[in-house]
């Protein structure tokens, strides 16, 4: 469980509906650097949060103990531009087993790339998601934790407002985290469903509000990160910005074009970037994780309802994935709504997220792409274990030398 990407402290959320990218050599895991701010039996633990009011800055977050060792419980709560997901498993051996989840649409951003600021209806809708997630982490008595709050609350004017009233309703104490570490704990909860190989790869993150790409070469144990980039558009923000034209065939294809010019202006840095690393496409590799993804999998499978099971680790030709798009992205609505797996719920959004889909395509185009219905939640989980391994080994060489 050791050598995993850790979290970087970095709050800040930079100018709202700035690009943020940059060039990083390896994130490997390093241990915290407050090893012995809580203690249970003589036992140091750090990371993450609890339901208990959050603590100094650099932490936001405090731990709850309980008795046991090592099996158990740990969380991970993301709160996205669209959906609130929790996950709470137990280690097993070098994985881990979840024992609960929850998973709702929020919309937490919906209108903020108008209006810069979090609605109130949002709110409230995430509140209640939230105290279901509250009332999760007290019934499976967990031990350690965090929850992370991403692009909403990073561009929101009333993004810390709207933290701080979580914590005081909640208890739960979220952290807003950087565009960097997103997409560090996205390649470190799914990176190990990579297609084989030995070449470079583009792993991937659609969300609600933005979108995150990283490039990566195989490393020792994990992979290495070799660039990354983080642009403002999701499948939220993106619905938002561009003019909703449904009425007929001519005005859905212009939206769609107009989507796909936004898109790919954001990604040109990034594409100069890495295009000494395209050069051979029978070598390069491609990894999705988001719900795009997962619904135009699932599509493409002719799936009559969602199973994670069979979309899960899923290796689709992007031909597919693309004809899939453009067909979505010509048809009304109500026709989107009635498809399997999208429903009205998605239907509005899909098209956002197919453009965007096309675009990490047109700079990126390896034949197969990889599904991951996993990330973020998975990579704190793997983080949050392996710290705690880590103290744990440290504490009984101690413990031998004394």
């Amino acid at each position: 469980m050791a050598d995993f990407f850790p979290p970087d402290g970095n709050k800040g959320a930079g100018k709202r509906g700035a690009e943020k990218s940059g060039r990083v050599a390896d994130f490997r895991y390093r241990p915290p650097s407050r090893p012995d701010e809580c203690k249970d039996g003589g036992k140091s633990r750090h990371g993450g949060d609890s339901l208990a009011p959050a603590g100094p800055a650099s932490a936001q977050s405090q731990r709850t103990f309980q008795p046991g060792g090592k099996r158990q419980a740990y969380a991970a709560l993301d709160l996205g531009t669209n959906n609130c997901r929790l996950l709470i498993a137990r280690p097993s051996g070098e994985d881990f087993t979840v024992i609960d989840a929850f998973s709702r649409v929020v919309r937490l951003g919906e209108g903020l790339a108008l209006s810069g600021r979090l609605g109130d209806a949002a709110m409230e809708r995430t509140l209640a998601a939230l105290h279901v997630c509250a009332d999760k982490l007290r019934r499976r008595n967990v031990h350690l934790a965090r929850s992370v709050a991403t692009e909403a609350c990073r561009r929101a004017e009333n993004g810390e407002a709207f933290i701080e009233r979580v914590r005081r309703e909640t208890g739960i104490a979220l952290d807003i985290i950087s565009a960097e570490e997103e997409a560090r704990l996205a390649v470190l909860g799914c990176h190990v469903l990579l297609d084989g190989g030995e070449g470079p790869a583009v792993i991937f993150d659609i969300g609600g509000g933005s979108t995150e790409l990283v490039l990566i070469e195989p490393g020792d144990r994990v992979p290495h990160i070799l660039d990354w980039q983080s642009v403002p558009w999701g499948v939220v923000s993106l619905t938002d910005m561009v003019d909703r034209g449904e009425n007929d065939p001519v005005q859905r294809a212009a939206r769609y074009a107009e989507m796909r010019r936004v898109v790919s202006e954001s990604f040109a840095d990034f594409a100069r970037r890495i295009a000494d690393y395209r050069c051979d496409l029978s070598r390069i590799r491609l990894l999705g994780t988001s719900g795009t993804v997962t619904t135009l999998a699932s599509l493409h499978l002719e799936l009559p309802h969602y199973d994670r099971r069979a979309v899960d680790g899923l290796v689709v030709p992007s031909q597919s994935m693309r004809e899939i798009s453009t067909r979505l992205s010509r048809m009304s609505f109500d026709e989107r709504g009635e498809l399997p797996c999208i429903g009205p719920d998605r239907a509005d959004l899909v098209v956002a997220g197919c453009a965007i889909l096309e675009s990490i395509l047109d700079i990126w185009p390896a034949h197969r792409l990889g599904v991951a219905d996993r990330g973020i939640r998975e990579g704190i989980l793997r983080s949050l274990m392996a710290a705690d391994a880590q103290s744990e080994r440290r504490l009984s060489r101690l413990r031998g030398g004394a």
